[in-house]
């Protein structure tokens, strides 16, 4: 098989891939095509059946391992297949290893980093927090370093969520040692909790979707419960400070309209949303121009970045 990385406009590929998700859509002529997503460990692709009905479109659903031959066309700035022949494939035919998008950086190497920045951490409660959350829950642990931090907008991929959350808590860093105003030890909890309710919002690969708690309750209100549970076990913990860090993590998003519950109404709660905003749109655009692949041209729409990109000049 050739990894979706690799692909390449004009080409024709086949080999087995993992379909994430398939629906039936009209086009604009009332005519009925399929809309699938494929997926191998490094990235997925947007694919169309035009014609379902044809001798070499085979039954398949979401979550099947299919075998493709398709030629690879450009929609909108983006690579896109345009599935031929497609069949379901059976077992011992693939290895699951190669379909699930993994993070390029060592997870556990990234993980120990991540442990350090708690033996920063000099106030007796939030440690006791942050080591019974990352250093005792072993099954909580277990699933972190697998999750990944979006469905599909950033670090939609094995060790994302890790990735992420790393990634702001060196942010942090950055601004607790430029910002002397800053409670370094509520900044540095804050960071490696902020997002810890992803970890039961989305389900675990190969699905990595929605699931009921995440889909009625979100990732923010879930890991705002979670550190409130645990801070309940933990004897004498302020109620002031137990505020302030539930505060930060359901204000990190930063506005209403972009899911936060509450706006920033402290400094470390200002620090954190800036973090998170700034990772979180880099990895967007980064993940954006690598699935331009050569293309040097402008890419087009970026809704999520709301902005038409290129690569900048050599």
């Amino acid at each position: 098989m050739k990894y979706i990385e690799a692909f390449r406009e004009g080409e024709r590929v086949s080999g087995i891939y993992l379909c994430k998700s398939r629906q039936t859509a009209l086009t604009k002529a009332g005519k009925m095509y399929e809309n699938v997503i494929l997926q191998d460990k490094t990235g997925t692709v947007d694919a169309k059946i035009w014609d379902p009905n044809s001798r070499g479109i085979e039954a398949f659903e979401g979550l099947d391992y299919v075998d493709i031959v398709a030629d690879v066309t450009s929609f909108q700035g983006q690579l896109q297949l345009n599935v031929k022949r497609v069949r379901k494939a059976q077992d011992g035919e693939f290895d699951p290893s190669d379909y699930l998008p993994v993070s390029d950086k060592n997870i556990d190497v990234m993980y120990r980093e991540l442990l350090g920045f708690i033996e920063k951490v000099e106030n007796p409660c939030l440690s006791r927090l942050l080591k019974d959350i990352f250093v005792e829950d072993k099954e909580f642990i277990k699933a972190f370093k697998f999750s990944s931090a979006a469905k599909s907008v950033h670090h939609g991929f094995v060790g994302g969520l890790l990735e992420h959350t790393l990634s702001v808590t060196r942010l942090c860093d950055y601004y607790i040692h430029t910002y002397a105003m800053l409670n370094g030890d509520l900044l540095y909890t804050a960071a490696m909790c902020h997002d810890i309710g992803k970890v039961y919002e989305l389900s675990p690969f190969p699905e990595n979707d929605y699931t009921d708690a995440g889909q009625l309750l979100g990732h923010i209100m879930i890991g705002a419960e979670m550190v409130g549970t645990r801070i309940r076990q933990i004897p004498d913990f302020p109620v002031r400070l137990a505020n302030e860090l539930k505060h930060c993590i359901l204000a990190h998003h930063g506005e209403l309209e972009y899911g936060s519950p509450k706006k920033p109404a402290l400094l470390e709660a200002v620090a954190l949303n800036f973090a998170d905003n700034t990772d979180a749109h880099m990895q967007t655009m980064m993940e954006a121009l690598k699935a331009g692949g050569d293309n040097q041209g402008w890419l087009g729409y970026n809704r999520l970045l709301e902005s038409n990109i290129r690569r900048t000049g050599k």
